[in-house]
């Protein structure tokens, strides 16, 4: 295909072009030059087309950090279908939620996650999932599988689908209106795709060929942009799943650069083995979630003995899905002095947005050209106007949200001059040199480690407890994950009082573990606003 588009088959197809021998992805014992990498997904690609799927199919990828979830992302683009990122934290009723809200025509899952497809699909919208491919894991096989008894038709495997199709670039002409989506908590409500054209987000989120660079303005610039030296080969180590964007933009990064995406693939966030897999890749850049992994990795580095890891090749640590607090970034640039640490501005409806300021004291940004802060007219303020506003960006921004009118209307207005922002809900301000503070979340949505929390979704589990009359769910401020879930809880009468840990069994069966709420309050009424509505700032003053 001569002529490349800003769409993400083309450009990762031109950076394998430019260097098919160089090492492109690291998963555990998994190591891909770009050409392996490029002719599995191409074999990924070609099984959805057998499948007679159309252009914009969604497919589901339900996995922990691994080979496999690359090339089906990127099999999806090159087939012209869209990749659907799915929670694997997610109890049944969420994973059902999403599966029927995406419209998902296939469902990638790992051997480990079958009894939660299996549950998510007992009484799901029959007919929904055309095809189910497994991936298998080392778990070992149980007699009878649940997920076939489940479905209409059994799950295929992987390895299998992959191996009987070709693995040659033999695919129609793609565009860069094809669609990238990315499901995400938001601030209201259940998970909401965001839609995205891929010329947008690849602008918006992943460089848009080179970061601090002038945007390149024809996807063939982009090959004369990579560094085919291998000195210039950059491990950048993906830390988070990859079913969130801030794991999925900093990979993205990795190959726009023709770099090496490195994925952490434990289950559980170490911060030894992070630390050894840095020294064991040579690791450039990392991107954390807030202090939930920069402080353990900071304690862990100040414990150590000297010599116990090499971080001599770490140049930057970014933060993205939840700030880094002074004390942490502090300890992290003591432990680390070579290293850039900054946190990095950005959502799933706006894209990479700005850095923090080096040495601020506070959440203060450089943001891009195309960001602004609103008032409630929806008019840009003036730099130094002491006003508080909304958050907003123009310019290459989502379409909107799948299947949701509304939402989409709210979050991205059109403004009286004709502009349309995308409007997440942050409140910020705008000094007089630019610089942007941001204010907090306008919305009452909890930032617990990176994972955004609906207060409602958990207040309706904790309601449904039987003895439970009422309940008003809060984020309280937590050193180590930003904010932690808290439940303010009347019992009603007659009623034994509720313990945390019965109140904890019963939301594990409804809600994802990092909902449930890590603190309980008695009392005997729920406090109230003037208009009679639950008053979110009397309950955490409670605390």
């Amino acid at each position: 295909m001569s002529d490349r588009q800003f769409n993400l088959a083309d450009l990762f197809e031109l950076v394998v072009d430019t260097v098919p021998d160089r090492l492109a992805l690291v998963a555990g014992d998994v190591r891909l030059t770009y050409s392996e990498l490029d002719a599995r997904a191409n074999r990924f690609g070609h099984h959805l087309a057998s499948l007679g799927l159309r252009t914009g199919a969604h497919v589901g990828i339900l996995a922990r950090n691994r080979s496999e979830w690359v090339e089906a992302m990127i099999g999806c683009y090159k087939a012209r279908c869209v990749p659907i990122n799915l929670n694997f934290r997610y109890v049944a009723p969420e994973l059902r939620y999403v599966v029927d809200n995406a419209d998902l025509e296939v469902l990638v899952y790992e051997r480990d996650l079958s009894g939660l497809v299996a549950d998510s699909l007992s009484d799901g919208p029959e007919g929904r999932i055309m095809h189910l491919m497994v991936i298998e894991d080392g778990t070992p096989l149980a007699a009878s599988d649940p997920v076939a008894t489940a479905a209409a038709s059994a799950p295929t495997n992987y390895e299998d689908d992959l191996a009987a199709e070709s693995a040659e670039r033999t695919f129609d002409p793609r565009s860069p209106d094809d669609q990238y989506i990315l499901y995400t908590g938001g601030t209201t409500g259940m998970p909401k795709g965001v839609m995205w054209r891929q010329e947008d987000i690849f602008f918006a989120a992943m460089g848009g060929g080179g970061w601090g660079a002038v945007p390149i303005t024809s996807a063939g610039e982009l090959a004369g942009r990579l560094n085919t030296e291998e000195s210039g080969r950059i491990p950048m180590l993906v830390v988070a799943p990859l079913m969130h964007g801030n794991a999925q933009w900093a990979m993205w990064n990795a190959f726009m650069m023709a770099g090496t995406a490195v994925l952490y693939i434990e289950h559980r966030f170490d911060p030894d083995r992070l630390l050894r897999l840095i020294g064991e890749e040579g690791v450039v850049s990392t991107a954390l979630v807030g202090d939930a992994m920069a402080r353990p990795l900071s304690e862990t580095l100040a414990a150590a003995a000297p010599g116990t890891y090499d971080t001599s090749t770490l140049a930057v640590i970014g933060s993205g899905g939840a700030m880094l607090s002074a004390t942490v970034k502090a300890d992290l640039n003591a432990q680390l002095p070579g290293a850039m640490i900054m946190d990095r501005f950005g959502s799933s409806e706006a894209g990479a947005q700005g850095a923090v300021e080096v040495g601020a004291s506070g959440p203060k940004f450089h943001m891009s050209d195309d960001t602004a802060v609103l008032d409630d007219d929806l008019v840009p303020l003036s730099p130094g106007d002491g006003r508080i506003g909304r958050l907003a960006r123009s310019g290459r921004i989502p379409l909107g949200y799948y299947k949701d009118e509304a939402k989409t209307a709210a979050t991205f207005p059109t403004g009286p001059d004709g502009v349309r922002w995308s409007v997440p809900g942050d409140l910020a301000s705008i000094e007089a040199d630019g610089v942007i503070t941001i204010h907090g979340r306008g919305s009452a949505s909890i930032n617990s480690g990176g994972e955004k929390i609906f207060p409602e979704e958990v207040e309706a589990a904790v309601k449904a407890c039987p003895d439970v009359y009422d309940a008003i769910v809060v984020g309280l401020p937590d050193e180590r994950f930003g904010e932690r879930v808290a439940a303010v809880v009347r019992m009603r009468d007659g009623t034994a009082p509720l313990t945390l840990d019965v109140l904890q069994e019963h939301c594990r069966g409804q809600i994802a573990g990092y909902k449930v709420p890590r603190e309980l309050l008695l009392v005997g009424e729920i406090p109230l606003t003037a208009a009679g509505k639950p008053d979110t700032k009397a309950a955490k003053a409670l605390f």
